[in-house]
This record gives C-alpha cells, sequence and structure tokens, in this order.
C-alpha cells in the first residue's frame, strides 16, 4: 500500500527503513528534490521519513521495473538493511532493465578492535551451530525472522530482543523483550548483567544506534558470535554515508 502523498512522477526511489535512508529523505526533501521512500512494511509501526512513502514489497523484479517505468524514477538509492540482500538483488536487476541509475548507500560493518571476543560465522545457521552444547545464556539480537534458527538449542537459555514478536518456533528456554534502538552503553552493561549473559549473538548490521552493546560485551569479557554480511552485488557505486549519496544525487538532478 502507499501512504498518502501518492508518489509523483520524476522522483528519486530510496529503498529502505535505515536510519540512513531516513536521514537522505529528509536532505532530499530539504532541497526540494521528490523523494518516495519505500519500505519492506516488516515492523508494525516503522518509524516514518519525510515526504511521500509507500509500504509493502514491489511483487518482484519485474514489479519493481515496472514501478520505475511507471513513475519515471530519475534515481534510485538502495539504503536497505545489509542484511536485505533480496531486494538489493532485485534492485540491481531492475534498474538495469529500466537504465535507472543506482547507488548503493551501505553503512560500514563493524571490525573487531583489541579487547573483542568475536566468533565470526558466515551466516543466521552457523551462529546456530557455533552454540551447539553450549548451556550458557545468551542474548539474541538477531531479529524476529531469524530467532527461528535457534529453536534446536535446548540447553541454553536465550534473551531475545526484538522489535516486534517473533512469529516462528523459538528455542525451549527463553524470555522476549520488545524494544527499539537506539541503545547506550550503561543501559546495555546493566542487560548484560542482570541476565548473567555469557554470549551476545548479534549480526554485523554496522552504525551506531545499536553498537554499545558491543562495547558493553568488551568491558565485560563476553562472547560475541557475529554474522557476516551477505555478499553484495558487484559493479554497483556504493557510498556509506548520507552526504555522499545527497551528493551522487545532486548530479543527476542538476539542471
Amino acid at each position: 500500500m502507499a501512504a498518502s502523498p501518492p508518489p509523483g512522477r520524476g522522483c528519486v526511489l530510496v529503498l529502505g527503513g535505515t536510519a540512513e535512508a531516513r536521514g537522505l529523505a529528509a536532505d532530499l526533501h530539504h532541497d526540494g528534490i521528490e523523494v518516495v521512500s519505500s519500505l519492506a512494511g516488516r515492523v508494525a509501526q516503522p518509524r516514518l521519513p519525510v515526504g511521500a512513502v509507500r509500504i509493502g514489497g514491489f511483487g518482484g523484479v519485474d514489479g519493481m521495473s515496472a514501478w520505475l517505468h511507471d513513475n519515471h524514477v530519475r534515481a534510485v538509492v538502495d539504503a536497505t538493511h545489509p542484511f536485505a540482500a533480496t531486494i538489493t538483488a532485485h534492485a540491481v536487476t531492475a534498474c538495469a532493465a529500466t537504465g535507472t541509475p543506482l547507488l548503493r548507500l551501505r553503512r560500514a560493518p563493524w571490525v573487531a578492535r583489541p579487547g573483542d571476543h568475536w566468533t565470526q560465522v558466515p551466516d543466521i545457521r552457523g551462529a546456530a551451530t557455533a552454540l551447539t552444547g553450549h548451556d550458557g545464556r545468551i542474548l539474541l539480537t538477531t531479529g524476529r525472522q531469524d530467532a527461528d534458527a535457534f529453536a534446536g538449542i535446548t540447553d541454553a537459555w536465550f534473551l531475545i530482543r526484538v522489535v516486534d514478536a517473533p512469529t516462528g518456533r523459538l528455542p525451549a528456554q527463553h524470555t522476549i523483550v520488545r524494544s527499539r534502538g537506539p541503545y547506550h552503553l550503561d543501559a546495555e552493561r546493566q542487560l548484560l548483567q542482570e541476565n548473567r549473559i555469557d554470549t551476545l549473538v548479534t549480526k554485523n548490521s554496522g552504525g551506531e544506534l545499536t553498537y554499545p552493546k558491543l562495547d558493553a560485551a568488551a568491558q565485560l569479557g563476553i562472547r560475541v558470535i557475529m554474522v557476516d554480511r551477505p555478499t553484495e552485488p558487484r559493479g554497483v557505486t556504493a557510498v556509506d554515508d548520507v552526504v555522499s549519496a545527497s551528493a551522487w544525487v545532486r548530479t543527476l538532478t542538476d539542471g
């Protein structure tokens, strides 16, 4: 569905409900550049950007291609979450098919520092495998759609932190806490200590809003199982900050 006001023709399409996507929409809107932000609709009450918004999928590559064509989209900025691999791949194919300029706005990944205790794994299944035989207490922050990957782990206890409640299978021993960042170091340290957490499982999402959990884990000597990002498509121009993305859009829209 699309929220009011309806998208206009000749817009810049910004994909994603990330902080970077909202920041870019605000910048472009301020400069009088027509922008439509597209949100997947996976969060019940998303933070909405300024300007026009559409919510929901496009219907695959063909649907996105048709939307770009029908709305004479001037450019697409893919500012989706680093783990939203499907929509990123669809954007590459649809933009190539319609001749629409495409930029990938992807936040820089987190990098382990001295004092961190990271175990890096390639995917969510790898994170579950890394917990095999573990009987401790785990803070799981990988999102509601991935919680079911840990359902077969029976010995450990999970504190599952999500924005919206999971709908799939869950570990036998768990507590769900619903919250949304940004988070702060003191509160994250208190959460880990009060729940006697010995392992943090998270995705390498990057950014500052949720980074304090990693600082807190390092201070407390807590093991972190870090899920690596999926591989990004090759040949796509990419930047890692809103200022650079805004400048790229302006080179296409000036004049």
